[in-house]
């Protein structure tokens, strides 16, 4: 009977094909792994985790997980599109302090190109600071939020939002009201593309960045 069984497993494992996956354009399109499927209907929409590490090869840059999700397949590559990314909850748990403020704004935005998404940002304080600092902070997020959504396509608000730069602008206008120790952008997610450029994230370079 186990003999069967470890038969049936092979079959099973010969069955399947192997695709590369790799990261849309405006993360230079680099290769993400591979993984096994059957049937390549199954491919369509995987989500596939990484780190901003793998990416980058900035070490500093670890505790950044990226979620990308499959959304085209030319014979065995799988291309995908950005679909959101969190602080790990350990790099989370290690910025909190005593004696300090956590300020959360969550929000949902549109891109200029009409992606829509959910992004929660923290800010943490060096000091415990007074309620209406922290209304004057979770307004002034809001404020530089929308206006990078508006006036941003979906790929440079993505970079700008993982990379750091959305999070260094609201760092830089929020120490104003009072001093702060970290600000970032700790979680984004895709809500929703618009139909109408369901291709135009998912052209692939000729030559692939390492």
């Amino acid at each position: 009977m186990p003999k069967r069984r470890r038969r049936r497993l092979q079959d099973k494992w010969k069955m399947k094909k192997w695709y590369n996956l790799y990261s849309p354009t405006y993360f230079g399109t680099t290769f993400l792994g591979s993984a096994p499927c059957n049937d390549p209907s199954r491919m369509m929409g995987r989500i596939v985790e990484t780190t901003l590490y793998d990416i980058t090869g900035d070490f500093s840059q670890q505790h950044i997980k990226l979620y990308f999700q499959v959304v085209d397949l030319k014979g065995n590559d799988a291309y995908t599109i950005f679909k959101g990314h969190e602080y790990s909850r350990d790099y989370l748990r290690s910025l909190v302090r005593r004696g300090s403020t956590r300020v959360d704004r969550i929000l949902n935005l549109a891109t200029k190109d009409g992606y829509r998404l959910r992004v929660s940002v923290t800010a943490l304080s060096i000091i415990r600071i007074k309620t209406t600092q922290v209304s004057l902070i979770r307004a002034l997020i809001q404020t530089i939020l929308n206006e990078k959504a508006m006036k941003l396509e979906f790929s440079q608000f993505v970079q700008e939002a993982v990379l750091g730069k959305i999070a260094s602008d609201i760092y830089n206008e929020s120490k104003k009201i009072c001093p702060l120790r970290h600000v970032g952008l700790r979680k984004s997610k895709l809500l929703a593309s618009p139909p109408s450029k369901p291709a135009e994230d998912i052209e692939v370079e000729v030559t692939v960045e390492a």
